[in-house]
């Protein structure tokens, strides 16, 4: 299995910080998938815009409605067994 380091909410500083803060603002909890990319704080929250355009913003290109986009990422957790 692969270890990644990471670093903890409670030793955030920061750029990392604000995120953490930010990620406990929205959903109440840090996900693992925001904290093995805590050693780069600029590109946790390119990742972070990312998602939130491909899951928030309007359909552009795909003409996916969200609640369909919310079923994808659901069926492909589903699959992968993400529990998150």
């Amino acid at each position: 299995m692969a270890w990644i380091d990471i670093i903890q909410p409670e030793e955030a500083k920061g750029e990392l910080k604000e995120e953490y803060d930010a990620a406990m603002k929205r959903a109440g909890y840090i996900a693992q998938v925001l904290r093995i990319q805590s050693l780069n704080p600029k590109s946790l929250h390119a990742s972070i815009e990312f998602y939130k355009w491909i899951m928030h913003g309007p359909s552009g290109p795909s003409e996916l409605s969200r609640a369909e986009r919310e079923m994808l990422a659901t069926v492909v957790s589903q699959v992968n067994h993400c529990f998150y």
